[in-house]
């Protein structure tokens, strides 16, 4: 099974600018994810929502790529049925012509 989640946006401290130490920024998450789905055994969506907002509003990391590295290990040892990670986090407003994203994939063994 695959549970995507899309443009999931909210603020938090990320980067390695003074301003961006100091102010939050909008970022957007987008996550597909891959499991083991058995009878019962599910994933919630939401509560994967919440953990993503909850690690990157709490943990302020200075690099988009750290960023990622930390979601993918609080994820898969949260959700030890989840098989395939793809997360991207994206900086809309950083440029004021593009949208910055960087993207990680990670596959169990």
């Amino acid at each position: 099974m695959r549970i995507e989640i899309s443009d999931l946006r909210f603020e938090t401290i990320i980067g390695v600018l003074d301003f961006e130490r100091q102010e939050e920024q909008e970022i957007v998450v987008d996550l597909k994810i891959d499991y083991r789905y058995r009878e019962g055994n599910f994933l919630d969506y939401a509560q994967i929502a919440q953990e993503v907002q909850e690690h990157l509003r709490s943990r302020r990391y200075e690099l988009l790529e750290e960023a990622l590295l930390g979601l993918e290990s609080l994820l898969t040892a949260r959700h030890p049925d989840i098989q395939r990670l793809e997360c991207r986090i994206t900086k809309p407003h950083i440029l004021p012509h593009a949208r910055v994203s960087v993207t990680r994939e990670w596959t169990r063994g």
